[in-house]
């Protein structure tokens, strides 16, 4: 009987779900690091990598609606303008989707709330 300890092991894995060594680390979950992206894929790269053929995305710079159409008061009362601001879940959509500037959002927010203290908005969608 042959001793297993003087037996020489081979480098290779073995065939019982053991896997070789790779140069990259293996990926560590969602806080971890994550694989880079080969250059093709989707979402590699940032507006306009679209690749060869790949469309060119323009994002448009939003333009607050109150300045350009130079409304100065913004109405709790205003129900059908107020209406516009909010989701249909009943939210208030942030600045950076609307594309309202800070001033209008502060006052569009504090004019929302307003009318839904007084029952001219709904604070939630029916269901």
């Amino acid at each position: 009987m042959a001793d297993e300890t003087s037996t020489p092991q081979s480098s290779a894995p073995a065939s019982s779900g053991e896997r070789a060594p790779s140069s990259r680390p293996p990926y560590a979950g969602p806080g971890g690091p994550r694989p880079p992206r080969p250059a093709g894929a989707p979402g590699a790269g940032g507006p306009g990598a679209g690749g060869p053929g790949g469309r060119k995305f323009f994002r448009r710079k939003k333009v607050c609606k109150f300045c350009t159409e130079k409304i100065d008061s913004i109405s709790y009362r205003d129900v059908r303008l107020l209406q516009g601001f909010v989701a249909e879940r009943g939210k208030i959509i942030p600045r950076r989707l609307s594309g309202v500037c800070t001033r209008h959002q502060r006052r569009l927010s504090l004019a929302i709330k307003q009318s839904r203290n007084i029952a001219l908005l709904a604070f939630a969608a029916r269901f």
